[in-house]
């Protein structure tokens, strides 16, 4: 397999139960079973693969730029078709940053350069779904760990 490839593999582990292992190795355990719930689905995953690739790109960015970062999250919502294929429309990515002095300039030029430049997941998604950003930015103060 060349560098440009990856491959999964997935098993069934039970009734709507199965395990994933990613290409390097790690199991995921996904659950299609709504009522019992044990594990994510797998469309459930494409909600925290979104967030998880742009999150990594942002906080990458800022550490750069020497910002003071206390805390980050990015919440991901998504909409879906009711049709069956009942694929992804929409997905709302919300970045809430806490910091000292930060920069809405540079955040919003992370989150642009995330969206355009570094973000696989993003890119792999935005043919066929329409993904919109925006941030909150929360002051605190300058000796803020947490």
């Amino acid at each position: 397999m060349s560098e440009n490839e990856a491959k999964a593999t997935i098993y069934l582990a039970g009734e709507d139960l199965f395990v994933g292992i990613s290409p390097s190795g790690h199991a995921q355990v996904l659950d299609t079973n709504h009522e019992r719930g044990s594990a994510a689905t797998p469309v459930e995953l494409l909600l925290i693969a979104l967030g998880s690739c742009t999150a990594v790109d942002i906080v990458s960015i800022l550490r750069k730029k020497r910002a003071n970062l206390h805390d980050y999250r990015v919440e991901v919502r998504g909409e879906r078709r009711v049709d069956h294929p009942r694929a992804f429309t929409r997905m709302e990515v919300r970045h809430i940053l806490r910091g000292h002095k930060l920069s809405e300039k540079a955040v919003a030029q992370a989150i642009e350069l995330s969206e355009t430049k570094y973000c696989s997941v993003a890119a792999t998604l935005r043919p066929t779904v329409n993904i919109v950003s925006t941030y909150l930015i929360i002051e605190t103060d300058e000796a803020e760990n947490n």
